[in-house]
């Protein structure tokens, strides 16, 4: 396990606001005028909200660990259909949408912008429905946020998005991970299913804060539809679909928000004098450049508020250690202590 940046709350912060907003005579407007939806019968933005969100959620019919969690939630009440976007099937609840395309999950870029640009709608976060490949193939459910940051401009991305970058990590991640270990005790997955926040590792790109909601980690597993309903359940739960108040809103205070995990393979380093090396400059790879972005793309998503880093020292050796919190310090990213986190 790598670099966790995380947020500790700021008790001075009240709410976390979208940037399409400005404040006015004591509300929350939105700025500029509403654009006209671009297919008939899409839903258009009211001039005026208070803080609502509208949270885009994504699925894909050739992934059953994505389709069956969709479908299973679409089951739930208060769905309604929309016209199709770009042939990618829409639906409206509430403040929530939801597209499901048939294309690969991780390539399919900017479904937010797109979506703006056809309804007039303002997306504030995405979350997407996927399946989860691992080496030891244990069945899992998995949370994580995304973003490809060790990779170099020019390089191939062979998971998606863009090299060099972080989505924001989505406030909810946090939050959402106990809500998600829960709801798998209360239909009798735990101790089968491994609950497990996930290194940050692929696409598709957004610039939106966002999370993966992913089952793993075989076939077998992604087909389960036990599974499927405890995913549709957190989502259902999670974003206060059934009347009760959404869990990991901005507007909480729960001390501590996850960011971005970077593991190993995201903070490639390069020392051929590893025992020698004096200082962190003389070391190669993109380890610097993927804390950069993740600290970035963190902040994005906190604004106003406090990133520390989280490192997890066993996994580093002696040299690594050294070069990570020297370059910390000199971004000038704290590095937590254990009753920072827990």
């Amino acid at each position: 396990m790598g670099v966790l940046v995380t947020y500790k709350t700021d008790a001075s912060y009240p709410f976390r606001r979208s940037p399409s907003w400005q404040h006015k005579n004591g509300s929350w407007h939105l700025a500029g005028a509403p654009r006209k939806p671009q297919f008939p019968g899409a839903p258009s933005k009211p001039k005026n909200r208070d803080r609502e969100m509208v949270t885009l959620l994504v699925a894909t019919s050739i992934d059953p660990a994505s389709i069956n969690p969709a479908n299973a939630l679409l089951a739930m009440p208060g769905w309604q259909p929309l016209p199709s976007l770009q042939d990618m099937k829409s639906f409206s609840n509430q403040g929530v949408r939801m597209l499901v395309h048939g294309n690969s999950i991780i390539r399919e870029d900017h479904l937010e912008k797109r979506w703006e640009d056809a309804t007039g709608e303002v997306v504030d976060e995405v979350i997407f429905f996927s399946k989860h490949t691992a080496v030891s193939n244990r069945p899992a459910l998995t949370v994580h946020p995304i973003g490809v940051p060790h990779l170099r401009e020019g390089d191939v991305a062979p998971q998606g998005g863009k090299p060099g970058w972080a989505a924001p990590p989505n406030p909810r991640i946090g939050p959402w991970l106990r809500l998600l270990k829960r709801i798998a005790e209360s239909h009798n997955l735990v101790p089968e299913f491994e609950i497990t926040l996930e290194g940050t590792h692929h696409g598709p790109e957004t610039n939106k804060p966002t999370m993966f909601l992913e089952i793993g980690s075989t076939e077998e597993y992604w087909k389960r539809q036990d599974a499927a309903q405890v995913m549709a359940q957190l989502v259902w739960e999670g974003l206060g679909l059934g009347g009760e108040a959404d869990v990991g809103n901005w507007s909480r205070k729960d001390g501590v928000w996850v960011g971005h995990l970077l593991s190993g393979y995201s903070l490639p380093m390069e020392d051929p004098n590893q025992s020698k090396v004096e200082k962190n400059i003389e070391i190669g790879g993109t380890w610097r450049e993927a804390i950069k972005a993740a600290f970035e793309a963190t902040k994005l998503a906190f604004p106003g508020g406090e990133i520390l880093a989280h490192l997890d020292h066993k996994s580093f050796k002696g040299w690594q250690k050294n070069a990570l919190t020297g370059f910390l310090g000199e971004q000038n990213i704290k590095i937590g202590k254990p009753n920072d986190f827990y």
